[in-house]
């Protein structure tokens, strides 16, 4: 059950009329403001024009009034200057993880709200994968317990993200039912990825999610859209007329124009961002209202690299874009599209006084930034405690492998007699309609790695039954070349189940067990010597520390990868490939365009080789 919900910092029906009765008479001057902010300039994000000497009046954690300075008529308990800046309105992200900064959203919020990033739309199928049934309590606590950063959860609707998968939740119709009424801060649904499962009524996941898009229908929440790969006009017509508001999957001009002409609502990720701003204005775009920008995943790493929100915000103004129009891509354009305009998106009366002051607009550069009335930033530092919150043992007791992994989990037995095996390999991002086949040697009646050819073995253990049910296949193209080496991960998308890349099954053993016992994360692998591990406590995909902490962990297993030989397969993109193999945590993805994929051990895919897109499965050697 959600805990009880405290005036004003959660959103419920009754407490929004008392909170709006008050603002009505603070904003007719009949009750005294708790305090006024002047600005030299202040942005109207609805009409995209700046309004000279302007003041926010601010009741509790609300906007009463906004207009010319000296104008207020009523008693200010507190009056703070910032002639010499400008005002925008807090920035909002359309579409996020939370869990891939791997900080708890408590020191998520500390690191992003100087950035700032004061409102988030998350998508949570992270979490919900691994402890389903407290997913909005997860997400509600960190606000609770005082954080300024508002949530607005989107229940997931990848949980599981197929039917081969399973464990840690299961959501349907009654759940995603439950979500919504529950708080009013339940803003829709997360992004919709087995798009086989929407369009054929054979397929096993159907029924399920077709009652999560009903149960949002009916409570009028945001079915948010996953359509990678998706730019055939049939499909992108499916995709739109079966219910689907959005697509934030999109890489080119084309793919953008076809999907926005048939209403889908666009959100640009920074990686295609600049491309796509560029090929639209020179196609003659103007009207930006159907756009957001959006991060979807960024590490805490990268976080303090380049930024958050306002990165985003810097790339599409140097890509062509109005600054007030790259702000209105990350303020009311997200709050009206996840139909949030009541209390985010706009310096305006009734929203969270959620405020963030330039000394520069065309930079973007932030000298403060408010939440919820007050000042919660200077510069790059967050100014607020951070909330200490005692996670329960759901949160943090979710690796569960009930006994030691041994090299015989990861061995591939072969057919008694034989020299060579058939070998069904992947590699990562294989989107092709068939696996790729080798053939492998015999030795000891296992079947075994190549590293001449680039072959090792990938596996993914199931940490939610106890069990430690495992399937294993040969990978092509990554992991590691030097010998006895493995790397573990117990972040994998989207079901979170440990994936582990060897080139020897006792290794392969060690890391998983090395996740075991520090309840998830990273673990490195070399010569029976655990290099380096790097601590995700907290649902297995984060910790409960500062920034600065968990990116020192890992820098050192950086540095500790950088003594090992990584394979790599030069037809992949050098964006991704070779060296560290980070990015194995996504070559997990069991949604469109994938189509062979490994699962862990499941009744549909006893040996973990499917296809997602047909539910054919197959062996993994023959």
């Amino acid at each position: 059950m959600t805990p009880s919900l405290p005036t004003d910092q959660l959103i419920n029906a009754a407490d929004e009329v008392r909170i709006r009765q008050n603002l009505a008479l603070v904003a007719l001057g009949k009750r005294p403001a708790d305090r006024i902010v002047r600005v030299g300039r202040l942005l109207d994000v609805y009409g995209r024009n700046w309004h000279a000497d302007q003041e926010i009046v601010i009741a509790g954690r609300r906007i009463a009034w906004v207009g010319p300075a000296g104008a207020y008529s009523g008693e200010v308990g507190e009056r703070v200057d910032a002639g010499n800046l400008s005002a925008v309105p807090g920035f909002g992200e359309v579409h996020k993880h939370i869990e891939s900064s791997h900080l708890t959203p408590e020191y998520e919020a500390a690191l992003v709200l100087p950035h700032g990033n004061t409102w988030t739309c998350e998508a949570s199928h992270e979490f919900s994968n691994v402890d389903g049934p407290h997913n909005l309590e997860f997400w509600l606590t960190a606000r609770l317990a005082g954080s300024p950063m508002k949530i607005f959860p989107l229940p997931g609707s990848a949980v599981p993200p197929t039917a081969y998968e399973w464990g840690g939740g299961h959501f349907g119709y009654a759940e995603q039912q439950s979500f919504l009424q529950q708080q009013l801060m339940v803003a829709g649904l997360d992004e919709v990825m087995d798009w086989p499962a929407v369009w054929n009524p054979e397929n096993p996941s159907y029924e399920r999610l077709w009652g999560m898009i009903r149960a949002t229908f009916e409570q009028r929440g945001v079915v948010e859209g996953h359509a990678a790969g998706m730019r055939a006009i049939d499909d992108i017509n499916a995709f739109a007329a079966a219910g689907m508001a959005s697509d934030h999957e999109a890489w080119t001009t084309q793919e953008v124009q076809d999907k926005l002409r048939r209403g889908l609502f666009i959100e640009l990720r920074p990686h295609s961002l600049a491309e796509i701003v560029t090929g639209l204005r020179a196609a003659g775009q103007t009207d930006w209202s159907n756009f957001a920008l959006c991060t979807d995943d960024r590490s805490c790493s990268d976080t303090l690299k380049i930024g958050a929100t306002d990165h985003n915000v810097r790339l599409a103004i140097q890509a062509g874009l109005a600054p007030e129009i790259a702000i209105q891509m990350v303020t009311i354009n997200p709050a009206r599209h996840m139909r949030l305009t009541p209390w985010v998106g706009a310096i305006a009366p009734g929203r969270f006084a959620d405020i963030v002051l330039l000394d520069d607009v065309q930079t973007l550069a932030i000298d403060q930034v408010w939440a919820d009335g007050e000042q919660v930033s200077a510069g790059t530092k967050f100014l607020r405690p951070v909330p200490s919150i005692a996670w329960p043992e759901w949160a943090t007791q979710t690796i569960s492998i009930e006994r030691e992994m041994t090299a015989d989990d990861f061995a591939i037995p072969a057919v008694p007699g034989r020299d060579t095996m058939h070998a069904a390999v992947l590699r990562p991002f294989h989107w092709d309609d068939d696996f790729i086949t080798m053939d492998l040697s015999v030795r000891d009646g296992a079947v075994q790695r190549d590293s001449d050819r680039n072959v090792t073995k990938f596996a993914i253990v199931d940490r939610f039954s106890g069990a430690g049910k495992t399937s294993k296949m040969f990978w092509l193209g990554t992991g590691p070349s030097t010998a006895d080496v493995a790397l573990a991960c117990s972040m994998g998308h989207d079901k979170h189940n440990i994936w582990v890349v060897g080139s020897s099954d006792n290794a392969m053993a060690q890391a998983v067990n090395a996740l075991r016992e520090t309840q998830g994360g990273w673990a490195l692998v070399r010569d029976g010597v655990v290099l380096a591990t790097v601590r995700y406590e907290v649902g297995g995909l984060m910790t409960q520390r500062p920034p600065a902490e968990l990116d020192a962990e890992m820098q050192e297993l950086y540095r500790q990868g950088e003594t090992i030989d990584w394979m790599y397969e030069p037809t992949f993109s050098p964006r991704w490939w070779p060296g560290f193999p980070e990015r194995l945590a996504f070559a997990t993805l069991t949604c469109a365009p994938w189509r062979w994929v490994l699962v862990a051990p499941s009744p549909l895919a006893p040996d973990g080789l499917v296809n997602v897109a047909t539910g054919q499965t197959h062996p993994v050697v023959w």
